[in-house]
């Protein structure tokens, strides 16, 4: 490029025709002026440019984080819309749902159905029982004659061999009054030893000077600890049959005979604490008293079994302390339990105490991600099918260990193989499953729990004989729990622990079969003996001390009935 210095303004020159030589061979000549002018020019559009792709840039990158702070905005509420839904199906089930698992199923959709999978009763194609005839009963024979002749000719008819017989059994309770006449003698000799008349002695009274006979507080006894039947409802009812008993009558009668079961229940609490393994539980027990310290009428009634008694414990707290006292002294043992904080307190503070964690428990945790979370349910139920599997396994194994008795036989040995299996298997699909990011909050949080848990989940794997579940202590709780609903709890302390005492030798005669009604007219015909205090040996009243007659006699009429 060429300057002309002469003259700054003369126009651009070419050295060609125009339109002759290419744009890349021309040239231009240009004033120093124009030409600094052109450069600055130029360096300050590419400086305008370069800020403005810069801004730009910035300005995407702006974007695309509002974009995703936008989406995880979204994620985040979707979560918590997906959390209401849930709770508000959770409540709805709560609230007009049914209320245990046993008497629902899920359904594909993900909505709890109540009834159960088949109809109940008698089905069809399977062979019934047949009508029993309750042989054991008294019979009262009525004969029913007919006084009839012949319709047409009018001759009588004769009476033919045998009967056609038939029967109906019939209930019938009376209350009677016993007239205790004494008889009164006069002596005949002159010793002077005797007094001018003699008269026989008063017969025993399980309460002195009381007019109500044992088999009316074994009655009220078996109406409001056993079957969960309100005082009032249970005098109503005898009302109706003539026989007048005021409530005071009844309050008064069961503080007085608190005292004779206090000796049973400490024989009791000896012997849970003599056992190695237990099932515990709690709920709630209204005890309607001011009790220092705490607020509100909210107490617990704890339950204890194990495989020899059944003991339920009255505590105005839900805390570590009362399995502490309950156990007080056993250094080892396995307590099948479910999550609740106190018992992990417990066996903190008792490091030879195993906690072996509920099963069932955990299973319901995947049934209520079934229910409340929809697009969860496939996952849930395949975890609900991995538990069952376990449930099956176990059972396998724990008939091989029963009918064997012991645990070297080949077949012992195959099944328990497969069970550590199947174990093994879980927890690894456990881990691989909170190892993916993308898992639902929901899943991972059960999960989380199953894996916090997961060393007393696994107590039975090493213990052919333990159960994979805590159903018997809920089990052992179900006439508390009537009770309270329908009678709300205790009145005072004193009757607060006499429901739990008597209900620890009710429970506790049903897991040895004993018919109840049968233990407590022989108990409280003993104390009635003794003078209305407990009697000096218990060993008769006590299952695991009861010779085999003993027993046998107690279990003549219980004939197997098992209400729970």
């Amino acid at each position: 490029m060429q300057t002309d210095a002469d003259d700054e303004t003369s126009p651009a020159r070419t050295t060609a025709g125009a339109g002759a030589t290419p744009f890349a061979q021309q040239t231009v000549t240009l004033t120093r002026q124009a030409y600094i002018e052109l450069v600055m020019a130029a360096k300050q559009w590419k400086s305008l440019h370069e800020r403005a792709t810069a801004r730009a840039h910035w300005a995407e990158r702006r974007h695309q984080h509002e974009i995703e702070k936008a989406r995880l905005r979204e994620l985040g509420l979707r979560e918590e819309l997906a959390l209401a839904r849930a709770q508000i199906l959770d409540l709805r089930q709560r609230v007009f749902g049914v209320r245990t698992e046993q008497s629902m199923f899920v359904a594909p959709s993900g909505r709890a159905v109540a009834g159960a999978p088949r109809p109940r009763g008698q089905q069809r194609g399977r062979p019934g029982h047949g009508r029993r005839r309750a042989a054991e009963l008294p019979a009262r024979c009525e004969t029913i004659e007919l006084d009839a002749v012949c319709p047409k000719c009018g001759q009588g008819l004769s009476a033919f061999p045998g009967t056609e017989d038939s029967e109906v059994v019939e209930l019938e309770v009376k209350a009677y009054r016993r007239v205790i006449r004494r008889q009164r003698y006069r002596p005949t000799c002159r010793c002077g030893c005797l007094a001018g008349i003699v008269t026989a002695p008063l017969p025993p009274r399980l309460i002195p000077r009381g007019k109500l006979g044992v088999s009316v507080w074994v009655n009220v006894l078996l109406s409001k600890f056993s079957y969960g039947q309100p005082t009032h409802r249970l005098l109503h009812d005898w009302f109706d049959q003539g026989l007048r008993i005021s409530q005071g009558t009844i309050t008064d009668g069961l503080r007085r005979l608190a005292p004779l079961f206090e000796p049973l229940g400490q024989a009791w609490s000896n012997q849970l604490r003599a056992q190695s393994h237990w099932h515990a539980d709690e709920t709630r027990w209204e005890v309607f008293v001011e009790h220092e310290g705490k607020i509100g009428h909210r107490w617990y009634l704890w339950v204890f079994q194990a495989q020899d008694v059944v003991q339920f414990i009255l505590d105005p707290s839900r805390s570590a302390r009362v399995p502490g006292a309950a156990l007080r002294g056993v250094e080892s043992g396995i307590l099948s339990v479910d999550r609740y904080a106190a018992y992990k307190k417990f066996a903190t503070q008792t490091p030879g105490i195993s906690l072996s964690y509920c099963w069932a428990h955990q299973r319901r945790d995947f049934l209520r991600i079934a229910n409340d979370h929809p697009a969860l349910w496939s996952w849930a139920m395949d975890w609900v099918d991995q538990v069952g599997l376990l449930y099956h396994l176990h059972g396998r194994r724990r008939q091989a260990y029963g009918d064997a008795g012991c645990i070297d036989t080949a077949v012992f040995i195959e099944r328990d193989r497969d069970l550590r299996e199947a174990v093994n298997a879980m927890q690894r699909k456990c881990d691989d499953a909170l190892g993916n990011s993308l898992l639902a909050t929901p899943a991972r949080k059960v999960l989380q729990s199953l894996k916090a848990h997961w060393s007393g989940l696994v107590v039975f794997v090493e213990h052919p004989w333990l159960d994979l579940d805590n159903n018997a202590a809920e089990r052992a709780l179900r006439a508390a729990v009537v009770g309270r609903k329908n009678f709300y709890g205790s009145g005072s302390q004193w009757s607060g622990e006499l429901a739990a005492t008597v209900m620890s030798l009710l429970m506790t005669t049903r897991l040895w079969k004993i018919n109840a009604r049968t233990w407590l007219i022989a108990y409280l015909q003993a104390c009635a003996d003794s003078g209305g205090r407990p009697p000096a040996q218990l060993s008769a009243f006590v299952p695991w001390q009861m010779s085999a007659s003993q027993l046998a006699t107690m279990r003549a009429s219980h004939r197997g009935f098992d209400a729970s």
